[in-house]
This record gives structure tokens, C-alpha cells and sequence, in this order.
């Protein structure tokens, strides 16, 4: 039995008309898959993290979210493609099986699994600091260490004594870190164990999960409320902001060097991996092989130009150095004494951000379903709640594995690890498109990536790029630092060699070659964390899912 058997077009969309989920509810319109993108991408993206990267590369970040943005483009259209191809649920998943076979379906739909359960813990964590910032707003004090995570409190609590002891005066160390030494200290104590836990986190993802569980049509109404609510407050935020910017605090446009703007590409591709998330409702769509597609580009385009807005505000209102913290919306609004916006704001967020919420959290159980369904996970996975139409135990499994982690983790640890999956789904998507064209498998779609012929273009680039870097003082020992770089560079060379043979279409080949680019930007930690998720989902194939899956069976079935 071969690692990469496929399945067919047609096997697929049978396999979704027979099985349990068959009895899915069509009710999203262009209008909801928009609204549900728009929700995912606007989420703790521009209310948190935008933040974190403006800190690291200044005003310059507006760039990087252009340029991330083109690299989300040129992969949204190999996605939409992909969508008009096989309109079932299952995302990148399902996309890889017919393209490259199974075992790259598992590690697709296992690296999904992943990313939308950490996206999910980033929006929980963050949705949590503007809670309880609201809260305070109101003059209601939330204990601190029952909104933090452990690890984030201890190495709080030990840096303010090492300064202590140093004798350097606190007010050196940022506001933040002695609050959170102040948790640590005040929390509630069994035995040498403090009590520290984000309950604000876990809770929100028990309530949303229910919601997800209940129907679909309940979470698209909530949907289309909370995106309303949310683009409403964005507006506030750039209408009223402008008149606050002082050209000043532009220059230096990019204090950190472009080293500075990439560091922050984790933190601003986060925030678009959310149009994934809408071909994930394809059997809940009434036409998804033209509204998928149509809506994962109005999301895209919509999002870019209020992010590059948004971080041209905030890093002209107040010093870029300012902006390192959780809350990055209203705390630049608090510095400029307008502190009815930033309480308008920290409300809001607390309900916007629930709306990105609730789109992850409703992708990843259809994920679970999908693959079930294939027969790669147990059949629970798949079962169909006989009265609210939703994959009922998969949602379940989904609200534990988001709630709990998001109880005792931090936020940056997660930021960082949700892109590695995400990059790999990207660049397998892109390359799938490549290769059902050139099979001719894509001849019925309703939607394809515009063809601009890469026959050429693709060698002379490369061609032109090397000759560029070799010119330059320092490449060996940029490759050194990353190595990476050589696989980007062996797979252009590739691509170019393939390109030339098979006269490849030009905007997948740069949707392929941008994620690769930016996923050496990564941190070795990433990787390794990424890496043993990845044995573990090896594991479960090859002990489940590689002798269950109907492929397998059917194979069986042929060979008496």
C-alpha cells in the first residue's frame, strides 16, 4: 500500500455526499464566508500583536504586513482555486490528498489541527488582557494571578528580586513585570505551588465552544454582528487617531533594519491566516465553488488596507518603543489623554476579538470531521449531531484542546509557533495547483489562478537574484546563520528546472517561493516544536490511519 496513494475529485465529493456529514446545513452566503474571514484575520492580530511587531521593526512593519499580504494573495488564489475544485470541508487537507496523496494529507490536516488550536490559544490569551483591562475600566479589579500564565509570573517574580537584591531601583523594570511579580507573590499558595491561572482564557473558549457546538447558523448571526461591531471600532480608531499622528515619531521608518521588520513576520502573518479558515465551511456553503473563492480575496483585500492603517496610527501617535504591550489600541489612546476611546476600545476588543474566536474555533472541528470521514482518525470524529447539525464530538475535543492549554500558557510562546503549520499548508496549496494544471485536473473549475507563463521568468529571476547576493558582502555567513536559505534557494532552482519543462504558471511559483522566504524568518524553536508534533501525528498514522483509511480499504478490497 503506497504512502502516496490519492483521491480522486470525484471520490471525494462522493465520499462527502455519503457520509454523516452529508446532512450539514447549506446556509452561508459570499456575504458570511466574508464576514467569517474578516473575523478571523481582524482578530487578536490588530488588537495585540500588531503591537509586538511594531515595537520590534517600527513603523516599517506597514510593509511587512504589504508584503505578507502579497504572499497571502498569491496563496488566497491558489486556495481559491483549490476551493472551486473540491468545494468540501477539510482546507488545505483535502486539497493535498488529491494533489500529492495521503501521507501529505495527514501532515497537512495534523499541521492544521495545530494551527488552529494555537491561533485559537492566542485569541483566548489576548481576548483575556482586554477583559480584564475592561473590567478595570469599571473599577472592578480582577485578581491578576487568575489572569496570567504560571510561567510568565514566575520569571516575573524572579527578575524583580534579582533586582532587588542588586539593588537597582523597580521602577527600571516595566509596569507590566512587577504586576506580574505582584500575581505571582499574592497568588493563592498549595503547598509550594502557587495557584496562577488565565480563567478569563479557558472560560471563553468553553462559551464559544458551545455556541460552535450548538449550530451553524447561530455562529454565522453572531458572526456578522461582532464583524459590524469590530469594523466599527477600526474606523473609530483610524478617524480619530489621524488627527492625533505626529509625522515625528515616522522617522527612523525602520530603526531595527529590515532584520528588525522580519522579526516580526510570525506576529503579522498570524494575523492573515484566517481566510484559510472559510474553505473550511464549504459543505455549509449554498454556492461554494463561486463564493469561496470571490470571499477569500474580499477578506484579504479588506484586511490589508486597515492593517497598514492601523500601523501607520499607531506608530505616528506615539514612539514605536511604546508599543510592546498586550493591549497596543488602548494604551495609545490612554497616552494621549483620550481615555473615553481607550475604554471604548478595551469594550470593544473583548467583543471583537470573541468573533475570531469563533471562527477558529468553528474550522478546526470540520478539519477533525474530514479527516475522519477518510477514515485517517476515529469515526467519532466525524459523527453529525442529529439535532444542531454540527460535528458534535470534534467540537468537543476542540474546545478541551484550546482551553486547557490556553489556562497555563503565554502568548508569545504561541505567536511564534502557530506559523511554522501554516507556512507548510500555504506552500504545499500553492504547489498543488501547479501540479493539477500540469495533470490538466483542474479543467472544470469555476475560478483559476490567472496564468502568466513562468516558462522563463522563473530562471532569470534566480539567475539575477544570486548574481545580486553574490555581490553582496556576507552571504556565506547569512546562509550559516540560517539554513534555510539553502533550501529556499535549492527550491527555486527546482521550481526554475520544473517551471521550464512543464511551463509553470507564475503566481503559484511566487506563492510558494514568498513562504518559503518567510519561513526562514522562524526561530529554531518553532521548528522543534513543530517537529515533534509532527512525530507524534506520524505515530497515529502509521499505528491508525494508514491501515484505516478507505483508500487502504479499497486497495484491499481490489488486491481479493
Amino acid at each position: 500500500m503506497s504512502l502516496l496513494r490519492k483521491k480522486t475529485v470525484t471520490q471525494i465529493l462522493s465520499d462527502a455526499a455519503e457520509g454523516e456529514s452529508s446532512t450539514l446545513v447549506k446556509t452561508l452566503g459570499v456575504r458570511d464566508l466574508t464576514s467569517f474571514g474578516i473575523a478571523a484575520i481582524i482578530g487578536a492580530g490588530i488588537f495585540s500583536t500588531i503591537g509586538l511587531a511594531s515595537y520590534n521593526g517600527g513603523p516599517a512593519v506597514s510593509l511587512l504586513f504589504v508584503f505578507t499580504a502579497i504572499a497571502c494573495v498569491f496563496t488566497a488564489l491558489s486556495y481559491a482555486q483549490f476551493a472551486s475544485t473540491v468545494p468540501v470541508s477539510g482546507s488545505a487537507y483535502t486539497y493535498a490528498y488529491v494533489a500529492f496523496g495521503e501521507i501529505f494529507a495527514w501532515i497537512i490536516g495534523w499541521a492544521l489541527i495545530l494551527e488552529y488550536a494555537v491561533s485559537n490559544m492566542v485569541v483566548a490569551i489576548s481576548w483575556s488582557e482586554y477583559f480584564t483591562s475592561m473590567l478595570s475600566g469599571f473599577g472592578i479589579t480582577f485578581p491578576k494571578y487568575f489572569a496570567t500564565d504560571y510561567g510568565s509570573a514566575s520569571r516575573a517574580f524572579t527578575l524583580v528580586e534579582q533586582t532587588r537584591l542588586a539593588g537597582t531601583s523597580l521602577d527600571t523594570l516595566p509596569e507590566n513585570t512587577r504586576l506580574l511579580a505582584d500575581a505571582y507573590a499574592n497568588a493563592p499558595v498549595v503547598g509550594n505551588l502557587h495557584l496562577i491561572a488565565n480563567l478569563p482564557a479557558g472560560a471563553i473558549t468553553v462559551l464559544i465552544t458551545a455556541l460552535v457546538y450548538i449550530g451553524i447558523k447561530e455562529s454565522r448571526t453572531a458572526s456578522n454582528i461582532l464583524v459590524v461591531l469590530k469594523l466599527a471600532v477600526i474606523a473609530l480608531v483610524i478617524g480619530v487617531g489621524a488627527f492625533y499622528v505626529k509625522p515625528a515619531n515616522w522617522s527612523p521608518f525602520a530603526p531595527n533594519g529590515i532584520s528588525g521588520v522580519l522579526s516580526g513576520v510570525a506576529s503579522v502573518f498570524f494575523a492573515f491566516i484566517g481566510f484559510d479558515s472559510i474553505s473550511t465551511t464549504a459543505e455549509e456553503c449554498k454556492n461554494p465553488q463561486r463564493d469561496l473563492p470571490r470571499a477569500m480575496l474580499y477578506c484579504l483585500g479588506i484586511c490589508t488596507v486597515l492593517y497598514v492603517l492601523i500601523t501607520l496610527v499607531l506608530t505616528g501617535m506615539v514612539n514605536y518603543k511604546e508599543l510592546g504591550v498586550s493591549d497596543p489600541l488602548a494604551y495609545v489612546f490612554q497616552k494621549v489623554n483620550l481615555d473615553f476611546v481607550a475604554g471604548v476600545i478595551s469594550v470593544s476588543a473583548v467583543v471583537a476579538i470573541t468573533s475570531a474566536l469563533l471562527v477558529y474555533q468553528l474550522g478546526q472541528p470540520r478539519i477533525w470531521m474530514t479527516m475522519s470521514r477518510d477514515g485517517l482518525l476515529w469515526k467519532r470524529f466525524s459523527k453529525i449531531h442529529p439535532t444542531y447539525k454540527t460535528p458534535s464530538f470534534a467540537t468537543i475535543v476542540t474546545g478541551f484542546l484550546v482551553a486547557i492549554p490556553s489556562l497555563f500558557m503565554d502568548l508569545k510562546f504561541f505567536v511564534d509557533l502557530t506559523s511554522v503549520g501554516t507556512f507548510f499548508a500555504f506552500i504545499l496549496v500553492c504547489a498543488g495547483i501547479l501540479f493539477l494544471d500540469a495533470k490538466g485536473l483542474t479543467a472544470q473549475s469555476k475560478f483559476k489562478v490567472p496564468y502568466v507563463n513562468g516558462k522563463y521568468i522563473i530562471g532569470l529571476v534566480l539567475l539575477a537574484v544570486l548574481a545580486y547576493a553574490l555581490t553582496k558582502d556576507g552571504l556565506l555567513q547569512t546562509v550559516e546563520s540560517k539554513p534555510l536559505l539553502v533550501v529556499f534557494w535549492a527550491v527555486w532552482a527546482f521550481m526554475a528546472v520544473q517551471g521550464f519543462r512543464y511551463n509553470f504558471s507564475l503566481l503559484p511559483v511566487i506563492g510558494v517561493l514568498t513562504n518559503l522566504y518567510l519561513m526562514t524568518e522562524l526561530g529554531a524553536s518553532n521548528w522543534k516544536i513543530f517537529g515533534i508534533w509532527l512525530v507524534i501525528g506520524l505515530v497515529i498514522y502509521f499505528s491508525y490511519g494508514f491501515r484505516k483509511s478507505k483508500l487502504a480499504i479499497r486497495e484491499k478490497a481490489l488486491e481479493v
